[in-house]
Order: C-alpha cells, then sequence, then structure tokens
C-alpha cells in the first residue's frame, strides 16, 4: 500500500489488523508524482494518492477534498486575516514547486526566479521571506515551523484524495480494504466469496424446517391414534334402551 505526503492512513490501517491480524499491511510513502506510476508498475496493491489519475488503467474511489491554504511568515500581513482571495496575493512572489499538487491553470502572484524542486524547499523560502507557498492544508501542517503560518486562501484549485488501484487487479485482499475504506461492517457480506458467506450460515439452519414438520407430522399421528381410540368405545354396539321397557305389562 502506497501513500502520499499529507495522507493519514493510520485509522484504516488499525481497522485492517484488527479484522486481518494475519495478513500484514505494508504502508511505503512515495511523492505524488511517482504514486501514479507505481500503482500502474504493480508496485502497490493499492494506494492513497491525489487526483487526477488514469482512469483507463486504475479504479478511484474519491475520499475527500482538503482546503487549500498560503503558507505565510507568523508577521506577514496576510497572517492578520482570517482567510485571503487570490487577488489578495497577486503582488507577492508565489513559489510553485516542482512537486506542486494543485493543478493549476495560472498559478497567483509573482513568479519566483526559479522553481524550487519540492515542497519542502519551498517551505524554507518562504521562512527565508522569499515568498509564499500555496498548498493542501495537510501539506502545510507536515511541513509545520514554528516561525510560519498558513491561512485559508479562496480562489484556487483543491486537492483531492482517492483510494486507487489497477483496474484489473482488484484481488479479495483489495476488495477488503475498499470496505474498510467506505465503512462497511465486519459483517458485510459484500466483496466475499460464496463459500465464504456459506461458511458463516449456521449449521443445521436448512434441516431445522424439515425437523419441525416431522414433529408436526408425529403430533398428528397420535391425535389420530386418539380418535381412533375413541372410536372403539362407541362402537360396541348400540345403546340400550330405558329399563322402563323391560318391564312385563299388567293384565286389564
Amino acid at each position: 500500500m502506497v501513500y502520499v505526503p499529507g495522507v493519514t492512513p493510520s485509522k484504516w490501517v488499525r481497522i485492517w489488523n484488527e479484522r486481518l491480524p494475519d495478513v500484514p499491511l505494508e504502508l511505503v510513502q512515495v511523492s505524488a508524482a511517482d504514486a501514479e506510476a507505481r500503482l500502474k508498475e504493480r508496485g502497490a496493491d493499492a494506494g492513497f494518492v491525489r487526483l487526477p489519475v488514469d482512469r483507463t488503467e486504475l479504479s478511484a474511489i474519491p475520499l475527500y477534498t482538503e482546503t487549500t491554504v498560503v503558507v505565510v511568515p507568523k508577521d506577514h500581513l496576510v497572517a492578520a486575516a482570517e482567510e485571503v482571495t487570490v487577488e489578495d496575493i497577486a503582488e507577492e512572489i508565489v513559489l510553485h514547486p516542482l512537486d506542486d499538487t494543485l493543478d493549476w491553470e495560472t498559478p497567483p502572484g509573482l513568479p519566483a526566479f526559479e522553481r524550487p524542486a519540492t515542497t519542502a524547499d519551498a517551505i524554507e523560502l518562504v521562512a527565508a521571506g522569499i515568498g509564499l507557498l500555496v498548498v493542501p492544508q495537510s501539506l502545510a501542517r507536515l511541513h509545520h515551523r514554528k516561525d510560519l503560518t498558513y491561512r485559508t486562501i479562496t480562489g484556487t484549485p483543491q486537492s483531492q484524495i482517492t483510494l486507487s488501484w489497477p483496474e484489473d487487479a482488484t484481488t479479495d485482499l483489495v476488495e477488503d480494504f475498499i470496505g474498510i475504506v467506505r465503512g462497511r461492517t465486519v459483517n458485510s457480506s459484500r466483496g466475499r466469496k460464496p463459500d465464504e458467506k456459506a461458511a458463516k450460515a449456521p449449521q443445521g439452519a436448512k434441516g431445522g424446517r424439515p425437523a419441525k414438520q416431522g414433529q408436526q407430522r408425529q403430533g398428528q399421528g397420535q391425535k389420530a391414534q386418539g380418535s381412533g381410540g375413541r372410536g372403539r368405545r362407541t362402537g360396541g354396539g348400540p345403546a340400550p334402551k330405558s329399563g322402563r321397557t323391560g318391564k312385563p305389562r299388567r293384565k286389564s
């Protein structure tokens, strides 16, 4: 399992370890630029990556969209606001690292003389007062420094995190992890094999009804025998007539 910087997969990994303790889950952090290639080359079964991804080869389940922020020195004027717009930093130098994860049509602000190689390098330049940096909030937190802060910025692209895997390699274990990410309970049958479902069915579940019917037939037989007994008691002959008819008549 691969994941890009800024993603925290710990809660899903914890659930995996609880449900499948005998199947180790290896996590490998890769750069956002390398994540898609790693999945296509089968270097991982699945991964937490940032959109966009090649949907002709990779399946993807969007998970959440991140807030975009601008990272500034703590004494910068932007730090006095709760939220800023792209227009507010139009006259500022805005760093645009080579590993930028935001899908810009036109980056905001004034371009720097040279593009930093990484987001970590850009953070160092912000701390040195060279410029500002616009990133997803998780990356601002990841590269937190005491002398820097960040503010929400509007009018910019947002980064979307997705669970992605090779479309033609959807294994049973990948299905299990998809279920965990989607919040399925441990008793959910979706994605399990038919024989696994059958194995979970209570033993004797199918034999309960015939046994009940047999008991009913046995009870009916006992009832019939009881009726036959009453028939024998009433079938011994006609009931005797009244005793009055047995006396001789007196002659007149």
